[in-house]
């Protein structure tokens, strides 16, 4: 099972930068991470950061699929939700699979993972901060919004990675990065493709057409889940 939320516990790790306390044995220096992904003629340390960034963005995005998941009212989309969420957790295996076998430790949470927390938390939290106080179909596409602009930043995170990929040199640690890329890349154009359409799509049905004056809670219930029956 791949580790969604690093902690203590779980064996997390840090670098110590102003204003983040760290006990002695869970931090991380510079020195350490000189020998990341040796031999790849990459920079050890930003790709340390880099590929941390990139993990953490996965571990939110399998929240966020989850979360998703259990609040649509819509069957369409929370299949839809289900899968993708599967998937995803898939690339947090991958992910972390990689680093280790890069020399690096997958459960290092470093400055540039905690700038992603910073904002996915945000992206998580709105799939149910408001609830209670949306309407049932703005909630259906802020949720559907989240999931937008996680999978644009997926989409660009698994570009980049294969670009870099391809600057490595032939050998065993390059076939393993080539296999990732080769697995998770279509699937994370096929994420960012659907949230488009679907978003173009939900809001077109929205905007061409009107909920009657009054609609009680059911009939607005039975509207979401008819979306997309077509």
């Amino acid at each position: 099972m791949p580790t969604l939320t690093p902690t203590k516990a779980t064996g997390g790790v840090t670098k110590l930068v102003p204003a983040i306390y760290a006990e002695p044995d869970r931090q991380i220096t510079d020195a350490d991470l000189a020998s990341f992904m040796a031999g790849s003629e990459l920079n050890g340390p930003f790709m340390a950061e880099m590929l941390s960034g990139m993990l953490a963005h996965e571990r939110c995005g399998r929240h966020l699929y989850r979360s998703c998941e259990g609040r649509t009212l819509n069957p369409i989309l929370q299949a839809k939700y289900r899968e993708f969420g599967e998937e995803t957790e898939q690339h947090v295996e991958i992910l972390e699979q990689l680093i280790t076998e890069s020399g690096g430790n997958p459960s290092y949470v470093g400055p540039m993972a905690r700038a992603v927390l910073g904002t996915d938390t945000n992206l998580v939290q709105s799939t149910f901060l408001l609830e209670g106080s949306l309407d049932l179909m703005t909630a259906e596409t802020s949720m559907l919004d989240a999931v937008f602009l996680a999978e644009s930043m997926d989409h660009t995170n698994w570009k980049l990675f294969t670009r870099l990929t391809e600057t490595m040199p032939d050998g065993d640690l390059r076939s393993r990065y080539e296999a990732a890329s080769r697995q998770v890349e279509p699937q994370e154009d096929e994420h960012l493709g659907w949230a488009t359409q679907t978003k173009e799509r939900l809001t077109l049905l929205q905007a061409t057409s009107e909920a009657p004056a009054g609609s009680k809670a059911d009939e607005l219930i039975a509207r979401v889940k008819n979306w997309l029956a077509d």
